[in-house]
């Protein structure tokens, strides 16, 4: 057995769901005493790792969908994953399977978190690309500390309606928020009611975005996540920047952020 790298643990995957062609989540079991306590924050990212036909190891961070959860003495972390016919990494994962072992990064990273969002705003914007959505998704299970914001709204934009990803638990989660939680998925290459067309920056700017959460964004009340497709979150950095909003940070505070780790 080749060596394992450095900062890496064996896991075994013990669930797999298929959502779309190429498009599918990954939920791994892992030792709990190889991580750092706690083992990760809700909204922070990690990597998966296999070997591939060169006997080398091929890695790649992905975010938790989950918020931090035990079993036993095993730490469980779901990704969301869609393949990339000509990556390296992901045609390997779509190929994995229950049982499966796959090795888990042991230190998660990520400033997608609610401890980093300023304390002034009331209404907390999770805009997200295809599988942007995973980390809001772990923030969200964080139901007691997201009682500090009045309005969560999550904005899913994908290309077709098969690839709006874990609605099942996003209805959950609108129900445990009671009104709270506002949920925009965006559709661009196909028609389906009950959703928004186009890309997020435009329905943004054009108003449609707040229109259809029932939220207005402001200066004052508003902080704005940005997750997803490279395009997405320079455009849409753009037009926040142009509709008067600052990126946020540690020694400044803004009113939007994003992570970059594709």
């Amino acid at each position: 057995m080749k060596e394992i790298p450095l900062g890496f643990v064996t896991g075994t995957i013990i669930k797999r769901i298929d959502w779309a062609e190429h498009l599918f989540s990954l939920r791994v079991q892992a030792p709990i005493n190889a991580f750092p306590t706690p083992a990760f924050t809700a909204g922070q990212f990690s990597k998966l790792a296999v070997l591939n036909e060169q006997d080398e190891w091929v890695r790649r961070a992905y975010s938790m969908v989950n918020k931090p959860s035990l079993s036993g003495n095993n730490i469980e972390m779901e990704f969301l994953v869609i393949e990339i016919p000509d990556g390296k990494l992901t045609p390997l994962l779509e190929h994995k399977q229950v049982g499966d072992e796959i090795l888990v990064g042991t230190l998660p990273a990520g400033f997608m978190t609610i401890d980093e969002v300023p304390e002034g705003p009331k209404d907390l914007w999770m805009l997200s690309t295809g599988t942007g959505i995973g980390p809001y998704l772990s923030i969200l299970e964080e139901v007691e500390q997201c009682q500090r914001f009045e309005h969560l709204i999550l904005v899913h934009a994908v290309r077709t309606k098969e690839e709006l990803v874990y609605k099942e638990k996003i209805m959950e989660l609108m129900k445990t928020y009671q009104g709270k939680l506002r949920y925009v998925p965006i559709v661009s290459r196909e028609e389906v009611s009950g959703t928004l067309s186009g890309r997020i920056p435009q329905r943004l700017q054009d108003g449609s975005l707040a229109k259809a959460a029932h939220v207005k964004p402001s200066i004052e009340k508003s902080f704005f996540y940005l997750c997803g497709n490279p395009n997405m979150v320079h455009d849409t950095r753009d037009c926040l920047q142009q509709m008067g909003y600052k990126k946020h940070l540690r020694r400044e505070t803004g009113q939007f952020s994003f992570e970059n780790y594709w």
